[in-house]
């Protein structure tokens, strides 16, 4: 105990794995090989590779696309915005989603990723008189097999819908990674959402089978932040009324959120 704290080991595993992440940021573009991080860090390489793997385990880093090459994800991008992720929808989307629930009828939820799935972070299920469940905030959604999921690896950009897809065939839901048993048609349904302007999940969420769901993305400065979605009853909506009236609603909803996240960091 120093000063009245207690004092704490250094956890020297996680110390080595931080510098090899600062090690990839620092090299050209994120992009390094094994005995390369090895002499940057002063470990060894055995040592190095097994960092680097426990590291792609993670969805931190990936391997490059020659031999012994390791790259930065998109992930890492993740471990930096957290705090003001959550600002901005509080500050920004909050207001913006609530406002919508008459124009919308039905609940609308804002999710961004974590790791291989994407958690609500905003829901207008407290609001509306038509939602189902009240507590979404916090609900983890398969990127595979919902609206918001899709609409999020519809937009994505390549590299990072190719890693996303790569770590799902390595993770452990064997649902999942049955699904990508077809990649073919894996991707050509992510492009048919990308014509089509939005994504779509008929009652094919095992958890909600009940509830059909449309998707769009949310796109700030030209980035990609998150995705939104609109729930309903399975039959609730005709198809012709959902394209025509929802789904412009919740694209603007979307484009006006996305719009106002820049306006606010440009601000902060």
């Amino acid at each position: 105990m120093h000063n009245g704290l207690v004092t704490y080991k250094e956890v020297q595993g996680l110390s080595k794995g931080l510098d090899m992440l600062r090690a990839l940021n620092r090299a050209p573009f994120g992009v390094s090989t094994v005995a390369d991080l090895a002499r940057a860090c002063g470990l060894h390489r055995t040592t190095t590779k097994r960092l680097l793997e426990t590291l792609c385990i993670n969805g931190l880093v990936r391997r490059g696309d020659r031999s012994g090459q390791y790259c930065l994800t998109f992930g890492v991008r993740s471990l930096s915005e957290g705090f003001q992720e959550e600002e901005w929808v509080e500050r920004v989307a909050t207001p913006r989603m609530r406002a919508a629930v008459p124009d919308l009828l039905w609940w609308c939820d804002l999710a961004t990723l974590a790791g291989t799935e994407m958690v609500v972070r905003e829901s207008t299920h407290r609001w509306s008189n038509l939602a189902q469940e009240r507590a979404m905030i916090g609900q983890r959604m398969p990127l595979l097999t919902t609206a918001v999921g899709r609409a999020y690896l519809a937009w994505a950009p390549t590299q990072e819908r190719r890693t996303l897809l790569s770590m799902i065939e390595r993770g452990d839901d064997e649902a999942m990674r049955v699904i990508l048993g077809d990649r073919r048609g894996v991707l050509r349904m992510l492009s048919e959402a990308r014509r089509r302007g939005y994504s779509v999940n008929w009652g094919e969420w095992s958890l909600y089978p009940h509830i059909s769901a449309v998707g769009v993305p949310l796109i700030s400065a030209g980035r990609l932040v998150g995705a939104m979605t609109l729930g309903f009853p399975n039959n609730a909506i005709r198809p012709n009324e959902l394209a025509f009236r929802f789904v412009p609603r919740l694209i603007t909803l979307a484009q006006s959120i996305g719009k106002d996240i820049s306006s606010w960091m440009e601000r902060d």
